[in-house]
């Protein structure tokens, strides 16, 4: 008979257990770290430091992972497939898409949560979850990075940020590539501040499709303790940040749209 490993308890304030203490491939969850604990600023920046984050569904106490492997996106490893890429080229050179920063945090993590999904019943980004993450943008540790298409939000992305290490959340889109758009925007910003790594948290097939690949929680562990030395980016946008991404075809330095 197999014995089910106990899971700590947290108190608010109280510090996380190593990360190594994390249920592994043979337990009941694997990656599920401890339970309990708060949603404050200070919680979340402390978590995050360490590998750690919150995920939990409607009437579940707050759980924290550290899962290993842990899905990560490197930016140079980011695979821009031609559809995309000329979906993105034409768009640009039409004057319809606009990349924005932090120009409607609480309405792109309120589209996350409410954009139903294929397969998914119900959100985990629960209305504490949202209060939490709003907290942690005034903070300055949270951005959004939005598509907006001829002057309307259509889809977009949640991160947070320390250092140069960025954590993505959740993304939605209302209109065909908006969120890819979105992550294209990010991922071009991030080749340009020289962020390290996207930590991508969980492992799907859409986000191995674009390039993200898992880790060993160990080697995650050491690029965050080296990303995080370093200062954090200024969160805004600037259209020649797609040079990053097509440096063949780069953007018209004077005009910003693709030749």
């Amino acid at each position: 008979m197999t014995r089910t490993p106990t899971l700590p308890w947290l108190e608010p304030g109280a510090p996380f257990p190593p990360v190594e203490r994390a249920w592994g491939a043979r337990d009941p969850i694997p990656g599920l770290l401890a339970a309990g604990g708060a949603l404050d600023v200070p919680t979340l920046v402390s978590a995050y430091r360490h590998g750690i984050f919150p995920w939990y569904g409607p009437e579940q106490p707050i759980l924290w992972w550290s899962p290993d492997p842990r899905m990560v996106l490197l930016p140079q490893a980011f695979r821009l497939h031609d559809s995309l890429r000329k979906a993105l080229r034409a768009a640009l050179r039409q004057g319809r898409l606009q990349i924005r920063i932090d120009s409607a945090f609480d309405a792109v993590i309120a589209a996350c949560a409410n954009t139903p999904r294929p397969g998914q019943d119900g959100t985990w980004i629960v209305p504490e979850m949202q209060a939490a993450y709003q907290a942690l943008h005034r903070a300055g540790h949270a951005h959004s990075v939005e598509a907006w298409w001829e002057g309307e939000l259509v889809g977009g992305l949640y991160l947070v940020n320390l250092g140069r290490a960025v954590f993505g959340e959740s993304m939605f889109t209302h209109r065909r590539d908006a969120s890819k758009m979105a992550l294209a925007a990010l991922v071009a910003a991030c080749r340009a501040w020289g962020v390290a790594l996207i930590d991508c948290q969980q492992q799907t097939r859409h986000l191995a499709s674009l390039g993200a690949a898992p880790l060993p929680r160990r080697q995650f562990i050491q690029m965050l303790q080296q990303a995080l030395d370093a200062p954090a980016p200024r969160w805004r946008f600037d259209p020649l940040y797609w040079n990053h991404l097509w440096p063949q075809a780069p953007l018209d330095l004077a005009t910003h749209t693709v030749p």
